[in-house]
């Protein structure tokens, strides 16, 4: 058997390759939208890709199982589990608790495990060739090393109410009738990692076990001691916020991304297009350098995506359900360009007019910062906090209102439009973000130098 892990720092999500040697054939469970590295990882091990599927219908990216099992002619398989609300509007096959998908000796034996979501599945891996019973799980957003997938998500995403209740009480009962039951050894290799805002605290660790989560995570004394009440109230407290693309990706994945297909090439733009473009507001240059490089200049209307996460970011300050003006990439080359398109079609952001590899000769503007010197005697509107919830309550500087920059763009009604707003994060990256998308909007935005780390020196002095 083998078993690939497939793994986005980006994100912090993660996808499985499971293939039988013997019959050099593949499932691939939750892929990403941008499919070539599970093409070339079935090519490597000349393997097949005949099936694809996916544990729920996730909110923090852009599901690729579509767009895999249209390049491969794979079957897709999804959850036909949950109410009436979750249920997939597009054509695949229905998995409900105990059926299984096999290739060769290998069986993928779908577990509903409601609780994140109420069509939640995981997969218990079972290689007959050497077991008839399962070795390892596919846990998706069930269980994490060390952490739990938030029950909250339709709430705060979805436009759901008070969900996170009946969640929190089924996330209870699938650990104790899935979960309790099965065999200490058994490998669990959960759907995200550390830095996911899928759940309150997850580990870095790629894989754990059952018997480790049992014997030592948090929720463990409120399983053992049946203690239901105690659990949902520890599991909703300190969730961490949830950013407001999440609910456009539980639309769309719901519904079934569209089909990408062979994507052409991004050529470079000659720089009199660009500028002309930029002049005219029919382009919008991703600057996509850090923002201590953007303060020094940048192009007219461009937003700040940082390239080393550029979906995260992306998804922040770019929304393509209330925006249709292509993005120019800046790119050393064609290869980075190719990157940058991978990382943002992975949440939908999927019109690109091509790539620019500087920024000479584009009508220039220097965006606006002060000291926390100036800030003693600046006068704002808005003092605006855009960490996240957890960052504010933990401290802040006074008068401080708090918005996180990833629902900056949604609650634009919170923020009047002719005021001077003076924004900040904890080290300026995030708050160089949310200020680009501010910007674009028509706000008038001063950045504070150094954020929040840099107001907490000047005050200690």
């Amino acid at each position: 058997m083998l078993l690939e892990r497939i793994y986005d720092e980006d994100l912090a999500q993660a996808s499985y390759l499971i293939g039988c040697q013997a019959e050099n054939e593949a499932v691939v469970v939750d892929p990403r939208r941008d499919i070539a590295e599970y093409l070339e990882l079935a090519r490597r091990h000349e393997m097949k890709i005949v099936a694809v599927t996916e544990t729920h219908i996730h909110a923090d990216y852009l599901s690729g199982s579509r767009e895999l099992a249209s390049a491969t002619g794979a079957e897709l398989y999804v959850s036909g589990e949950g109410d009436d609300d979750w249920q997939y509007g597009f054509d695949a096959h229905r998995l409900y608790d105990g059926d299984a998908i096999t290739i060769g000796n290998i069986t993928v034996r779908a577990r509903h495990t409601p609780g994140h979501t109420p069509e939640h599945l995981i997969f218990e891996i079972t290689d007959g060739a050497f077991s008839d019973q399962p070795g390892y799980i596919l846990s998706g957003d069930f269980v994490f090393a060390g952490e739990l997938g938030r029950p909250d998500l339709l709430d705060e995403a979805a436009g759901g109410v008070d969900t996170r209740y009946a969640g929190a009480k089924q996330l209870f009962n699938s650990l104790k009738n899935v979960f309790a039951g099965m065999e200490d050894h058994v490998l669990v290799y959960p759907g995200h990692g550390a830095g996911s805002a899928c759940g309150k605290s997850l580990g870095a660790l790629p894989a754990t076990t059952v018997g480790y989560e049992r014997a030592n995570a948090w929720w463990a004394p409120y399983l053992d001691n049946d203690d239901e009440a105690g659990f949902v109230q520890q599991l909703l407290e300190g969730q961490p916020d949830a950013h407001a693309y999440f609910g456009r990706m539980k639309r769309q994945n719901k519904t079934g991304p569209a089909i990408l297909g062979q994507l052409s090439d991004l050529e470079e733009l000659p720089t009199h297009h660009v500028a002309a473009g930029v002049e005219t507001d029919e382009l919008i240059v991703v600057d996509t350098r850090p923002h201590q490089q953007v303060h020094t200049g940048t192009a007219l209307g461009a937003l700040n995506i940082p390239s080393d996460k550029p979906a995260n970011f992306a998804a922040w300050a770019y929304d393509p359900e209330r925006e249709s003006r292509p993005l120019v990439l800046l790119a050393a080359d064609q290869d980075e360009a190719h990157r940058l398109r991978a990382h943002l079609i992975r949440v939908g952001i999927d019109h690109h007019a091509g790539y620019i590899s500087s920024l000479e000769g584009l009508p220039r503007f220097t965006p606006a910062t002060l000291t926390p010197e100036e800030l003693t005697v600046a006068e704002a509107d808005v003092l605006l906090d855009v960490r996240n919830a957890a960052e504010y309550a933990s401290g802040h500087i006074p008068k401080a209102q708090n918005l996180s920059a990833g629902k900056v763009l949604w609650h634009l009604d919170e923020l009047p439009k002719d005021a001077t707003i003076i924004s900040y994060c904890q080290s300026g990256k995030r708050n160089s973000v949310a200020a680009s998308a501010l910007r674009r909007e028509g706000y008038r935005v001063l950045e504070l130098e150094g954020s929040y780390n840099a107001w907490l020196e000047h005050e200690a002095r």
